[in-house]
Formats: C-alpha cells, sequence, structure tokens
C-alpha cells in the first residue's frame, strides 16, 4: 500500500471522467466561486448579530448553502480542477456549518445541544485526520453520506431562521427545518463514523506492513 494523500471530492467526482488530473492552478473559475462563498460567511454573521437583518441573512445563508455543488461543477465542467479547489470546497461547507451553529445558538434559533452533536463531530473527524497524518496519509476522500448530510444541514438552516424571523411561518418552516437538521445530523454522525473507519482500516495496514518489514 502507497501512502499518498486521498482524493477529496473534487478529484473523486472527476474519477472516471475525462477531467484533467488536479492542477496548481489558483486563479480558476471554480476557486473564484468558492472564494465569494467563503466571503458569505463573515457577511452572514454580521447580518444575523450585528445588523440584525435577518432577511438578508437568510438570503445569504440560502445561496451560500445551496450553490455548494456550483464550484465542484464547473471545475469538472471548464477542466478547471486544482488542489485549491479541492480544498476550499469542503472548507467553505464546514464554515458555513460552523458559522450558521455560532450565529444561531447566540440568537436562541438552535438549542446548545443540537450545536454540540455537531461540534462533537467535527473533532472527532480532526482527531481522525490527526492520526492519518501521523501515519503519512491525507483526508479520505468525502463519502456521498458526508455530502448528503451537509446538503440537508445547509438546507435546514435557512428554513430554521425563517421561522425564528418572519411571524406566522414557524407553523410550516419549523417542522420542515427541524426534519432536515435531524436527518443531517444523523447522517453528519454516519459519514463521521465512516471516515473513523477509513483511518483505522489504513493505520492498522500500516502497522501490519511495519510488523512484517
Amino acid at each position: 500500500m502507497s501512502r499518498r494523500p486521498a482524493r477529496s471530492e473534487h478529484a473523486e467526482a472527476s474519477a472516471g471522467t475525462s477531467a484533467p488530473a488536479a492542477g496548481d492552478r489558483i486563479l480558476t473559475v471554480p476557486n473564484l466561486i468558492s472564494f465569494v462563498r467563503l466571503l458569505g460567511v463573515p457577511l452572514f454573521l454580521y447580518l444575523l448579530l450585528v445588523a440584525r437583518a435577518d432577511v438578508a441573512a437568510i438570503v445569504v445563508l440560502a445561496v451560500g448553502g445551496t450553490t455548494d455543488w456550483v464550484d465542484g461543477w464547473v471545475a469538472r465542467r471548464m477542466r478547471q480542477v486544482s488542489r485549491l479547489g479541492e480544498l476550499l470546497d469542503p472548507a467553505a461547507d464546514r464554515l458555513y456549518i460552523l458559522a450558521t451553529l455560532v450565529g444561531f445558538t447566540a440568537r436562541g434559533v438552535v438549542p446548545w445541544q443540537f450545536t454540540a452533536a455537531l461540534l462533537a463531530r467535527e473533532l472527532l473527524l480532526l482527531g481522525s485526520l490527526a492520526v492519518l497524518r501521523r501515519y503519512g496519509y491525507g483526508p479520505p476522500p468525502v463519502h456521498y453520506v458526508g455530502k448528503t448530510a451537509t446538503f440537508l444541514l445547509l438546507a435546514a438552516f435557512p428554513v430554521l431562521l425563517l421561522a425564528a424571523a418572519v411571524p406566522g411561518a414557524e407553523a410550516v418552516a419549523g417542522p420542515i427545518g427541524w426534519g432536515l437538521a435531524w436527518w443531517g445530523l444523523v447522517l453528519y454522525w454516519v459519514a463521521g463514523a465512516m471516515y473513523v473507519v477509513q483511518a483505522s482500516r489504513l493505520v492498522r495496514a500500516v502497522r501490519a506492513e511495519g510488523a512484517s518489514a
């Protein structure tokens, strides 16, 4: 078994297609899209916590969440897959989730228990990544379960904010938002468990190679 960084979502999605391997390019269209998505994170926090412009915050969050797939699609379509893009895409997703949790918890939109459950999963994943790096591996490929969980959470958050900010919307938006949120949380942990299993298998394989050498 050769040690090399595991492919991320961009590279995984382009496998088996005619898309080129990830390059060292920085100034590409998909990378610019990812940068714009990242800029939406502080804008969302400002609108939510400082300006208290909830409707504008809903719009920013909805656009940032629903465009999750755009940068990867453009990268494959325009043959501009890059190593930077492989890092920016999941980084933008996690920052949107973390920023939303911070803002929502501060505003009382979600209970702290829900936030703690999501943050605990992130800590578990960080621990697994630290172990992988110790043995010379990069992050494991993004699994479709993890992408589905991220999509559900990013879809749930603007709906939950809508339920909290718009009078009369809670009766409909509340159940929809929490349904998406709880399903997203469950799949988020399922994906986390799958990453831990992947990491443990790699570590056991390396140890077995070392013992037989």
